[in-house]
């Protein structure tokens, strides 16, 4: 039997609850733990926001719990030291980051590159139903906010990194000695949104019947009497 909208997204939260609470049991660096576990304030006030309003699907709940509980993974052993490699070689015997030919642990990369894979769909119901975008647009926008949003975090990565300093700064900027870590990871939440909207994009050209008009409509100037052309 299919569950409800309400007893679909209590369920997942119930289980974030309990995944949370699992993590939370003596991570690597308890300070650097609550410091990442800031970004859950924001998300919990929109989710609540949103789900009085039952502005998110199932499938955009669904997404955000994938990527919050693997957040929670990197704010338990802090991002660049969660054990993925060793978890590998004991699965398989061998190392993931040789086979990769990796030198650095990569699960910040990862995060940053799901960001934009899970959560750009979350963001674009969000255009669709409360600013009532089509077209371009709903596919646009959402590409937009991936990459802002993931450049304002790095900002606030940067600023509390300088604030807290030291070795609580170092373990919550986590760029392991790459200059360029910043840079990358926006690139790749970027490129993960640019993923997941071309995957929307065409599932809706292939099953969305006026998709061709609805893309031309949303590209039209609207004049409008209040507006000078000039």
């Amino acid at each position: 039997m299919k569950l409800s909208y309400e007893r679909y997204t209590c369920t997942l939260l119930v289980l974030f609850v309990l995944w949370w609470a699992a993590l939370a049991i003596s991570p690597s660096y308890r300070h650097d733990w609550l410091l990442e576990n800031v970004m859950l304030v924001p998300a919990a006030a929109l989710l609540i926001w949103g789900w009085k309003r039952r502005l998110f699907s199932r499938v955009s709940h669904t997404l955000i719990f994938v990527f919050l509980c693997l957040h929670e993974i990197g704010a338990h052993h802090t991002y660049e030291k969660v054990p993925y490699d060793e978890w590998w070689q004991a699965l398989t015997g061998g190392s993931f980051n040789a086979l990769m030919g990796w030198e650095r642990n990569h699960f910040d990369r990862l995060l940053h590159f799901l960001y934009g894979l899970l959560c750009a769909y979350p963001f674009r119901e969000i255009f669709l139903r409360v600013a009532r975008v089509r077209g371009f647009w709903s596919y646009f926008l959402p590409l937009d906010v991936m990459l802002s949003t993931s450049a304002l975090f790095e900002l606030i990565e940067w600023a509390a990194a300088g604030a807290f300093g030291g070795e609580l700064g170092a373990a919550y900027l986590g760029t392991q000695g790459d200059v360029w870590d910043a840079h990358k990871d926006m690139a790749l939440a970027g490129l993960g949104a640019l993923i997941a909207v071309l995957i929307i994009a065409f599932i809706n050209w292939r099953y969305q019947r006026d998709f061709a008009r609805e893309w031309s409509d949303s590209l039209k100037v609207a004049a409008h009497p209040n507006i000078s052309p000039i």
